[in-house]
C-alpha cells in the first residue's frame, strides 16, 4: 500500500483551492502539447495535491480547445494516483436544481473531432469504460460535498456536447429522452484519457442552470451562470477539503491501477518506438 496523490481538476468558477499547505506552482513539459497551466501542488495534512485548472487562470481555453491529453499525462508525471474532476453543468431534470452537485457515474459523448485517446496506429489499445468512474472516489466526493452543505445527487448521466454554445431546444429535450441529468462541454475525452491513464476518476458535476429544456423560463446565458459559479465555487472548495481529509493514511489499490493489464494490442515487434516514448508517464507500467 501506499498513500495518496489526489489530482484536482477545477471546471469552470473553480481557479484555486484555498487550504492547500506548502503550495507551488509547476510547470510540467509532455510530450503531447502544453497542459491548460502550471500544476499547483502541495498537501493537505498526509494527501499530496495536485490542481489544475481546467480552462487555464482567468478561464483563457475554451472548451473544444482543452489539451486533455497533456493535462491527463501532467498528472501522470506528477506522481497522482487519483484524479477529482470538478465540472459546471446544467440540469436536465427538475430535481437536478441549479447549486445543487451531481456525482456522475456515466456518460454519453457527443463531442466531435477531440483527440480522444493516448493510443494510436503503433500502439493500439482499448480500455473499457462500461463503468467510467472509480465508485470509490466517488463515494468520498459524495459525502464530502454533503460535509461541505451541498445538495448531492449520487449517480447521473453527463451528456458532453461540443460547445461553445449552448443548446438548442430539441437537443435540450432529446438529451432528456435519452435520460441524461447533466450536460457539460469537458469530461470528454477527459474520463477517457484518465482511464487509458489509469487514474481511477471521479466527477463532481455543479449545476449552474436548466439548460433551455423548460419552454416557459428563459433560456441559459453566461450571466445566469456566472451568477451561479461562486456560491458553486466555494462548496467545492470546502468539498474538496473534506474529500481530503477524510482520506485514509493508507491507499489500497483499485482495479483500475492495472486496467492496462488487459488492454494493449498490437504485438511488440509491431510497435511504434516514436509513439512508445510519448506513452512513457501514461503507460510506462505496461510497456
Amino acid at each position: 500500500m501506499t498513500g495518496w496523490t489526489i489530482g484536482i481538476i477545477g471546471g469552470s468558477g473553480l481557479y484555486d483551492v484555498e487550504g492547500i499547505e506548502g503550495g507551488e506552482w509547476v510547470s510540467v513539459e509532455s510530450p503531447w502539447g502544453a497542459p491548460s497551466d502550471q500544476f499547483f501542488t502541495g498537501r493537505v495534512g498526509h494527501v499530496r495535491t495536485v490542481f489544475l485548472p481546467r480552462h487555464g487562470r482567468g478561464h483563457r481555453i475554451a472548451p473544444s480547445e482543452l489539451n486533455a491529453r497533456a493535462n491527463i499525462d501532467g498528472m501522470k508525471r506528477l506522481g497522482v494516483t487519483d484524479l477529482l474532476a470538478v465540472s459546471s453543468v446544467g440540469g436536465l431534470v427538475e430535481e437536478r436544481a441549479p447549486g445543487s452537485f451531481t456525482i456522475v457515474d456515466q456518460f454519453i459523448d457527443r463531442t466531435r473531432g477531440r483527440l480522444s485517446s493516448f493510443f494510436s496506429s503503433g500502439m493500439v489499445a482499448h480500455v473499457s469504460m462500461a463503468e467510467p468512474v472509480c465508485p470509490r472516489l466517488s463515494d468520498y466526493a459524495a459525502k464530502a460535498a454533503r460535509q461541505a452543505g451541498a445538495t448531492v445527487h449520487a449517480g447521473g448521466t453527463y451528456l458532453a456536447m461540443e460547445g461553445p454554445q449552448f443548446s438548442s431546444r430539441a437537443e435540450s429535450q432529446l438529451y432528456r429522452q435519452w435520460g441524461c441529468h447533466v450536460i457539460g462541454m469537458t469530461a470528454m475525452p477527459e474520463a477517457k484519457l484518465a482511464r487509458e491513464a489509469e487514474l481511477p476518476y471521479a466527477l463532481v458535476g455543479m449545476v449552474t442552470d436548466y439548460d433551455c429544456w423548460r419552454a416557459e423560463e428563459a433560456a441559459v446565458d453566461v450571466a445566469q451562470v456566472i451568477a451561479q459559479l461562486s456560491a458553486n465555487a466555494e462548496k467545492a472548495r470546502a468539498m474538496v477539503i473534506e474529500l481530503l481529509r477524510a482520506l485514509p493514511a493508507e491507499r489500497t489499490p483499485s482495479p483500475i491501477d492495472t486496467c492496462l493489464d488487459a488492454a494493449l494490442i498490437t504485438a511488440p515487434p509491431m510497435r511504434d518506438p516514436a509513439l512508445l516514448a510519448k506513452l512513457d508517464a501514461v503507460a510506462g507500467r505496461v510497456l
